[in-house]
């Protein structure tokens, strides 16, 4: 026999090109599995034909590796034979790898199978060498390299399958069983080699080839290795590609469900908006139909809300509002839906179909909400009116019913605030008067419908007039004139006060500039600043740019705050009030008494006055509590200097008790009503003392009507 012996070099390539082509082969079984359709099929094509040669290229160069004393030759075509059953095993073997289910039973079959094919490319390409006589193979070593390829097959199936889908670590075990797998293969391989004989006079029928068997190993390594790398190349570049898209498609997969979230959310409270709570209110009334059951609107609008959003900023609002969507959400059931459909407002679907259910829900909410709320150092309050309307068979629509919860909500309003309404069918009519009136105040300004009105305020002592409040009243065209007390909580509610406001110290700066025009006196006029209205930034330069467009001396201007509003955020009170004073104009401290003033805050206001309000002037009486407190409040506002101004005087015995108590100025029906601005001049034409003052009552055309008796003096 010939004794033939291997290079060391081309046995240890033949090994690295195993390992590479395992590694190659697991990684397509993951391609081929994350993919499907027609993709799949090309991968399958490609990893077969990638895998077949490389596994080819190993036994090919283990044969190169061995060495015989004759020149060797090999039969072109049965080489090819060898591999193509190379590359057919390989397809089979990655075709049973990606499938959903890899059973023993089929494991079993699938490890024959392509155990045989690996044999076959094996002793294939062995027979291309022609030997002659032929080769002969030691039995035993032959059938235990047949049982190392389907052991080998097996364990490359069942390896192949558990790893084909991506993982923290696939790489490094992939990577891992590549080189089991590798040595494995070149483990049968060189077993069936060591089961060749050589007979001693054994002649390769082949010619030999040209090229040295060192340099055709270096070919066909080269060559594989290109093709295996070429082919992990492109799976790495569409995995990342494919990895990529996956990002996107998840980004724009998150971004689409967070669009559709803030499409039907409030992004504030997170709670469901109006076109949610629609979708939401219609399919409750398809199953009420359905099912012939009743269920619950409640409409929540928080009392004070607006208040604490002017006076703390909308930061503090904005929490405020989370903490009572929190709190409904935590009172409510989870079949139950709350929606928020406006600035402080909430509607509430509810599983309450009597009315009992629903007032117990009612009462619940009423009594979570109004427990104080601490934010940014401040214990926020605020109550909430609740309007119920209840669904039955067949009674109201969708819109019908949100408009009679609203209607309900309004009523609650107006009873007190703090409590809850059913529904009645009367209430639709002050619902559509009420809408109504906020579309007609939404143009006021613009159609000039809005007037002042002047009531004159007089020394207390001497009884000449010294100035005027301005006074506003809405001219409606059908109603005639409406008190302040009507329209201007409407104002608030619908964001008009500030231009309204704004426009209240415009027009009592072109009218004191008239006057002045016209050779009367220079009376100071006091205009009302709502709470929202001082707390908006541009307050200052407001005033600032009215005094210079009318040309008007700072101090004709008075500038009257609520005494709650100033102590409400007592700093930023005094840093607005600062302002004005430096700019001369005179400010006054309204309402006085009726709030919790600090002392400390209040002898640093850089105020000119107090005004006392008229509701302890009204039932004032010698030795009431009433004559107490004004007594209080008189001497307070002589210790700090500041004119006291008493208003809602309409009897003769109040005149002389706060002339005599020592009230700086007085005002009221009795001395004298707002009146326009024409009949305000005609008066102060013809008397500037309450003994000769004519009672002006407000009409539509200037006329005097009747005349204030005389007052007594001290």
């Amino acid at each position: 026999m010939l004794h033939g012996t291997y290079n060391l070099w081309l046995v240890l390539g033949s090994v690295l090109v195993a390992i590479l082509a395992s590694y190659t082969a697991l990684d397509m079984a993951g391609r081929i599995s994350e993919t499907g359709g027609h993709a799949a099929r090309w991968w399958l094509a490609g990893g077969s034909v990638a895998m077949g040669v490389g596994i080819w290229s190993m036994h090919f160069v283990g044969m190169l590796a061995l060495s015989l004393p004759m020149q060797m030759g090999y039969d072109l075509g049965i080489t090819v034979l060898s591999l193509l059953s190379g590359i057919a095993s390989s397809a089979f073997a990655l075709w049973m790898v990606c499938q959903a289910r890899l059973s023993a039973a089929r494991l079993c079959v699938g490890s024959i199978v392509m155990g045989a094919g690996i044999c076959t490319m094996h002793y294939t390409g062995m027979s291309a060498m022609r030997m002659t006589p032929g080769i002969q193979y030691v039995p035993s070593l032959f059938a235990l390299s047949v049982v190392i390829a389907v052991a080998v097959s097996g364990a490359a199936l069942w390896i192949a399958f558990h790893l084909r889908q991506r993982s923290s670590h696939i790489k490094l075990l992939r990577t891992g069983a590549a080189v089991i797998m590798g040595f494995a293969i070149c483990g049968m391989h060189y077993t069936g080699m060591a089961a060749a004989r050589f007979p001693a006079n054994s002649i390769c029928a082949m010619p030999h080839s040209q090229i040295s068997t060192p340099w055709m190993a270096a070919l066909v390594l080269v060559s594989s290795l290109a093709v295996l790398s070429i082919a992990l190349i492109i799976s790495m570049l569409d995995f990342r590609m494919e990895s990529r898209t996956a990002v996107l498609s998840s980004s724009l997969a998150n971004a689409n469900q967070k669009l559709q979230f803030l499409a039907l959310h409030d992004s504030l409270t997170k709670l469901p908006n109006r076109t949610l709570l629609e979708d939401r209110l219609d399919q409750e009334i398809e199953n009420a139909k359905r099912n012939r059951t009743s269920f619950s609107v409640l409409f929540l609008d928080l009392d004070g809300f607006k208040q604490i959003n002017d006076a703390f900023g909308h930061q503090t609002g904005d929490l405020l509002l989370s903490e009572v969507a929190t709190r409904i959400r935590s009172t409510i059931r989870a079949r139950d839906t709350v929606a928020r459909v406006g600035g402080d407002e909430f509607v509430l679907l509810a599983d309450a179909p009597e009315p009992g259910d629903a007032a117990n829900l009612a009462e619940k909410l009423i009594s979570v909400i109004q427990r104080p709320i601490p934010i940014g150092g401040h214990d926020c309050q605020v109550t909430v009116s609740v309007g119920i309307a209840i669904y039955r068979e067949g009674e109201a629509d969708r819109q019908t019913l949100l408009k009679n919860a609203d209607a309900a909500m309004y009523h609650a309003k107006a009873l007190g605030r703090n409590t809850y309404c059913f529904f009645e069918v009367s209430m639709n009519e002050d619902a559509q008067t009420q809408l109504q009136v906020f579309h007609d105040l939404r143009l006021a300004l613009d159609r000039r419908e809005l007037v002042l009105y002047y009531q004159p305020k007089f020394d207390a002592q001497t009884g000449s007039m010294i100035g005027a409040e301005a006074l506003i009243r809405w001219n409606h065209p059908t109603r005639g004139l409406v008190p302040p007390a009507e329209f201007i909580p409407l104002a608030e509610k619908i964001g008009l006060i500030v231009p309204i406001g704004d426009w209240t110290v415009q027009e009592a700066c072109r009218q004191m500039s008239e006057w002045h025009k016209d050779g009367f006196g220079g009376w100071p006029v006091a205009v009302n600043l709502s709470a929202v209205q001082f707390n908006h930034p541009a307050l200052v330069e407001m005033v600032r740019a009215n005094l210079k467009q009318y040309a008007l001396e700072p101090g004709r201007l008075i500038l009257e705050i609520t005494e709650s509003t100033a102590m409400r955020d007592p700093d930023a009170s005094m840093a607005i009030l600062l302002q004005l004073h430096h700019m001369g104009v005179r400010i006054s401290i309204d309402d006085f008494g009726t709030g919790y003033s600090s002392l400390l805050y209040l002898k640093r206001l850089p105020a000119s006055e107090i005004k006392i309000d008229r509701g302890f002037v009204r039932d004032l009486a010698i030795d009431t509590e009433d004559a107490a407190i004004i007594s209080a409040i008189v001497a307070l506002g002589r210790t700090l200097n500041l004119e006291i101004v008493a208003e809602g005087v309409e009897t003769a015995a109040q005149q002389e008790f706060l002339t005599q108590l020592g009230c700086s100025s007085l005002q009221g029906f009795m001395l004298g009503r707002p009146m326009p601005s024409v009949q305000f001049l005609a008066v102060a034409a013809k008397g500037s003392a309450f003994g000769d003052l004519e009672l002006i009552q407000p009409s539509r055309t200037p006329k005097l009507i009747a005349q204030i008796p005389v007052a007594a003096h001290c």
